[in-house]
């Protein structure tokens, strides 16, 4: 079905939209995350990305045109699709919605009816709201306050670190004044629209606009500054990273995209948008003779390092207990895994696989210059190649349809401190086994470190949680929603097997499927596992 793609509210105060590009044009295939066009705002110029997949069917306002925000900007959907009706205007509501997920990254922060909050506010004031994040997000932990009030915030400055139940994200300001009133303190949680802060002239009295939102009010739309991460990579807002001298790098998601395909170091490239912001032009024009010598490493910290926490002591005989807030993301997985525990049907369908081969293959193939390659990323690999032969098994459930994904987009469960997240390898299919385990470095390490942005954590289609590091030699796992099937991977084990009616050594490994029985039938999942035993244990099967 035809998906309406509407101009966006890009910034608080955007009421329309200048398509400057596009760059995607009628009949082009397009994947979730693709770039559609970058969009002039009243404040910038920003790449718009999609959060569908499909064909680009019509393009509703031409390159150099403006419309109002919520107009007709394009149509996605299956190629060959009639779309006359949409672009008449007949389509019913339902049809002409925009995805959930576009709806809530593109929408200004809404009014509520019964605000309490003053009809106007003074002169120069600006309420900062709670902002949604993610297109999951309820409510969000202010995990670290980087100003306090009365400092004086310019235009991009970083407030605050927030953090919502996929990552820790900054949080921009769109304006410039004095921090007059903090809503949320460090380590507390608050649904969105929540008031966050003020910010306005030095020395205005905010009494009465905070008491209003501690009532349950809502400062006025116009008023409200919507809040963007500025680490989340989404179409709304550049984004940013850090240079090596402690200095902050403002690109574009396309611009990042290139750089890393191109290795690019991003500290070396000067950029020609707005404020300094690096886009696409600049990475395609950037040469490495061009580029300034490199800043000189940032001298060592002269203090000790951090002392280990001292170990809580127990007195014998009493009870000692220790309780420990839940975290956003704590909650979330606690949410999530019981929806799909106790909705799902699940099974367990569990295969032993011989691993002497593929060991010597990964001795083989890491030897050669500047590739690494983990027994993670042979079972990765194996997945998506099996997946394609079993389609069944990279599907979803709704109640009205079972839905097949044709392609493949693996989700990689990461221990991290809070938690577990699941980055997300998008056209695993396409991708070679040293390409697998450079993404899986990249992003573990960037999950690790709280850098990935919710899009890198959306979209997977089948999951591999790998325990075998940790020694574990099986275990079950709950399906990650929407996903129909978890593989659950265990440690290599050197014990006795039977080969050729003789007992020898040899190395084993424990695969387990955790299957939804409303989708997958328990014949399908051994099939899948069939497959993907077969392609494991002969690892040249793997690179034809």
């Amino acid at each position: 079905m035809a998906t309406i793609i509407t101009m966006p509210r890009l910034s608080d105060t955007m009421t329309e939209g200048t398509v400057a590009t596009w760059l995607k044009k009628v009949g082009d295939k397009i994947s979730e995350g693709d770039i559609l066009a970058e969009i002039e705002t009243d404040k910038a110029t920003m790449e718009f990305e999609s959060f569908n997949e499909g064909t680009l069917l019509y393009i509703g306002i031409p390159e150099g045109e403006t419309a109002p925000i919520d107009s007709l900007l394009a149509i996605i959907g299956e190629e060959g699709e009639d779309v006359s009706a949409l672009i008449a205007g007949d389509a019913t509501p339902a049809a002409a919605e925009a995805p959930a997920a576009t709806a809530e990254v593109t929408k200004p922060t809404e009014t509520k009816t019964a605000a309490a909050a003053p009809a106007a506010l003074p002169e120069g004031v600006i309420v900062v709201t709670m902002p949604r994040l993610s297109d999951t997000m309820t409510e969000g932990t202010v995990a670290t306050w980087l100003k306090k009030v009365g400092d004086v915030i310019a235009e991009g400055d970083i407030l605050a670190e927030i953090e919502t139940d996929k990552a820790t994200m900054e949080f921009e300001s769109f304006n410039e004044g004095t921090l007059l009133y903090i809503g949320i303190e460090e380590g507390d949680s608050a649904p969105i629209d929540s008031l966050l802060a003020i910010i306005g002239p030095a020395g205005t009295d905010i009494s009465g606009i905070a008491q209003g939102f501690t009532a349950g009010g809502s400062a006025p739309a116009a008023a409200t500054e919507e809040a963007k991460p500025a680490a989340a990579a989404q179409a709304q807002e550049p984004a940013t990273t850090v240079a090596t001298d402690g200095g902050r790098i403002f690109a574009s998601p396309l611009a990042k995209k290139i750089a890393s395909d191109k290795g690019v170091n991003l500290a070396q490239v000067k950029g020609s948008g707005e404020n300094g912001r690096i886009v696409k032009s600049d990475i395609e024009n950037f040469t490495p003779a061009a580029a300034a010598a490199p800043a000189a490493p940032a001298p060592a910290k002269s203090e000790a390092p951090a002392a280990a926490a001292p170990k809580l002591f127990v007195p014998a005989g009493e009870v000692v207990t220790e309780e420990i807030k839940n975290s956003q993301m704590r909650k979330i997985i606690a949410k999530r895994l019981a929806e799909s525990l106790f909705t799902a049907p699940h099974y367990n369908l569990v295969i032993e696989v011989t691993m002497d081969d593929a060991m010597k293959s990964r001795v083989t193939i890491n030897s050669l210059p500047d590739t690494k390659v983990s027994f993670n990323d042979m079972v990765i690999k194996a997945c998506a190649l099996a997946l394609k032969k079993h389609p069944k098994i990279n599907s979803q459930w709704s109640a009205d349809a079972i839905t097949i994904n044709h392609h493949v987009n693996i989700g990689v469960a990461v221990a991290v401190e809070d938690g577990l997240v699941v980055p997300v390898l998008k056209f695993t299919d396409a991708m070679s086994l040293s390409q697998i385990g450079a993404s899986v470095r990249d992003l573990a390490g960037r999950a690790k470190n709280k850098k990935l942005g919710p899009a890198e954590m959306e979209g997977s289609t089948f999951t591999v949680s790998n325990l075998g590091m940790f020694g574990i030699t099986e275990f079950n796992s709950i399906i990650n929603q929407p996903n129909s099937a978890i593989l659950s991977v265990g440690a290599i084990v050197e014990k006795p097997v039977v080969k050729n009616g003789q007992i020898v050594v040899g190395n084993t490994m424990m695969l387990s499927l955790a299957c939804d029985h409303r989708t997958i039938d328990g014949a399908t999942g051994a099939q899948f596992l069939q497959t993907l035993k077969q392609y494991i244990e002969n690892p040249v099967t793997m690179l034809a």
